[in-house]
């Protein structure tokens, strides 16, 4: 039996063709051999006694068009996310779990071990492609293309994944014809043209100078301005190389350090320095997504920077503002009004402005995604009532409908409380026990922490986010709950508990850590983990931890 799709006849059959019908037409061969050859599809039968009731029949179909081809499968839909590492992994994350394939695109020169930086928040993620960006632009779109085809796959955005892949991603964006905040504002990451654009709009800005070497004008702005100044790398993250110096000579130091011999935290070469005016004021950040030039506000956060360990601006925390606020009133339209002057269209952005006694004004604007390994999602997720950055830029980029319902605003007030808290580090040396970490998991507002320290790991007292002890989520329906372990963490950090040193002796630690705790006997009905589940009745918990860190020192916790 032999199953003929017409119009094609069997010319060994002798069969008539019906090419004007849409029917499928079942025959049966003795001689299966030749005929198979000149069939579309067919279904082979033994001629035998059972299968005579069908010789001849004729079944109709519905009607449908006929292909002589099998249909292709559609071509995956696919994002292209430039250079991606910290928060970036955590965007890719969310699109992959929607359902989009990935292709990880790295910068020319990016740090071979800032390749590897992928928070524990972005576990589970998996790139379709790795490729790396070639000598011309074309070149790489031309890659992304030929690649994506021969994998089946549709690009249909292509966005950065962290500060260092900014520049590419607007280029490769609009070269392949997508969502892309463009190329028409040249290097607009550079700090001393954002500036140079705001000012042209009519906002506050900020003094400066900038330069490849020590030239004439960089030493006449340093000899006339008034001190302190800021100097820092043009193109940096966070707080890298980035110095208050009191005087000229400490200036002029520190602005030949960072030519010649300041590694990126990024990766890379520090090419030119910036020297800025010191803006007194509180420094906060706007967090915005875009699309089409509509900026939704998705946080803004207060930092806690303090100077510690000779340097001035130490990381100490992130603390979440009500948008309903006087200073997030301000602070807000501000941010969006940089966005339009920097060109900012589409995507994330992460903005950092000092309110001064003139108003905002800009210190930075970041066109990617706020960092810290978007340890801050659960946090965000919890005050605005289930959505943060990282799921508004997937919203932006790949669905508008979703996009356009996002609040202008975070709810106000928030629906929880909480911060993010950076640990600071006193000491020097290799880490033999995180004692004073262990204790932090148990806090009853603990939330989820991040930390490349381990046993084995070399610390420094920390100056900058580079050499931090790590990051913590805090949160607590209870205000004095939460006030109360960011106490107890600070008080740590200060007796210098939260690790142990190879060459420390393990009991003197122990009474130290001891000494800490007495301190919030006060509040040992509250501290711990929810009451089933405290320090002192979590007996299988604090056994297990207790394998894993230096024995006399964690036994001071049951003092609590």
């Amino acid at each position: 039996m032999h199953l003929c799709l017409p119009p094609r006849p069997c010319p060994s059959s002798g069969q008539t063709s019906f090419a004007n019908t849409r029917h499928l037409f079942i025959f049966f061969f003795e001689d299966q051999s030749n005929c198979s050859e000149h069939l579309d599809f067919a279904l082979l039968l033994p001629f035998t006694s059972p299968n005579l009731a069908l010789h001849h029949k004729v079944a109709t179909m519905v009607p449908t068009p006929f292909s002589e081809t099998p249909e292709e499968e559609p071509l995956a839909p696919t994002v292209v996310v430039v250079t991606p590492y910290s928060t970036g992994c955590c965007i890719a994350k969310e699109i992959q779990n929607r359902g989009y394939r990935l292709i990880c695109m790295w910068s020319a020169g990016f740090s071979e071990v800032m390749k590897t930086h992928v928070p524990k928040s972005a576990d589970g993620l998996m790139w379709d492609l790795v490729l790396d960006e070639q000598d011309t632009l074309e070149d790489t779109a031309n890659l992304v293309l030929r690649e994506a085809a021969s994998h089946g796959m549709d690009v249909v955005s292509c966005i950065c994944g962290g500060e260092a892949g900014v520049d590419l991603a607007d280029a490769l964006s609009e070269h392949l014809g997508l969502l892309s905040n463009g190329t028409a504002v040249a290097n607009r990451r550079d700090k001393k043209v954002q500036q140079e654009l705001i000012k042209e709009a009519g906002l506050r800005s900020i003094r400066q100078v900038a330069g490849t070497s020590f030239t004439p004008e960089v030493d006449d702005f340093m000899r006339k301005e008034s001190y302190p100044v800021v100097v820092k790398p043009l193109d940096s993250a966070g707080s890298d190389g980035v110095k208050m110096c009191k005087s000229y000579e400490e200036a002029k130091h520190h602005f030949l350090y960072l030519l010649n011999e300041h590694d990126m935290v990024n990766g890379g070469e520090c090419h030119e320095v910036l020297c800025q005016e010191f803006l007194k004021g509180t420094e906060y950040v706007v967090d915005c997504v875009s699309r089409d030039s509509v900026h939704k506000t998705v946080m803004v956060w207060k930092y806690d920077k303090r100077p510690v360990n000779g340097a001035a601006f130490v990381y100490f925390g992130d603390i979440p503002v009500d948008s309903e606020t006087e200073e997030a009133k301000v602070l807000i339209p501000y941010a969006r009004r940089v966005l339009d002057a920097l060109g900012c269209a589409h995507g994330p952005s992460h903005g950092e402005i000092i309110i001064t006694e003139d108003g905002p004004c800009l210190v930075e604007m970041n066109c990617r995604a706020h960092g810290g390994d978007g340890i801050w999602q659960p946090l965000c997720r919890a005050l605005t009532g289930g959505y943060n950055q990282v799921d508004a830029t997937v919203d932006a980029i790949l669905d508008r409908e979703t996009f356009d319902r996002l609040p202008d605003k975070p709810v106000s007030p928030f629906l929880s409380n909480g911060q993010c808290v950076d640990l600071v580090s006193y000491k020097t040396g290799t880490v033999k026990a995180t004692p004073g970490y262990s204790i932090m998991r148990l806090l009853p507002s603990f939330v989820c922490m991040e930390s490349h320290i381990r046993p084995g790991s070399k610390v420094v007292p920390t100056v900058d986010l580079a050499s931090d002890a790590g990051t913590l989520v805090v949160m607590n329906a209870n205000k004095d709950v939460l006030a109360r372990d960011i106490a107890l963490i600070r008080q740590m950090e200060t007796a210098s508990v939260l690790f142990q040193l190879e060459d420390e002796d393990e009991q003197k630690e122990a009474m130290v850590i001891q000494k800490v705790l007495e301190k919030q006997k006060s509040a040992a009905s509250t501290l711990g983990r929810p009451r089933s589940k405290s320090i002192e009745t979590s007996t299988t918990r604090h056994r297990r931890l207790v394998s894993h860190d230096t024995p006399a020192m964690f036994m001071a916790a049951k003092h609590i």
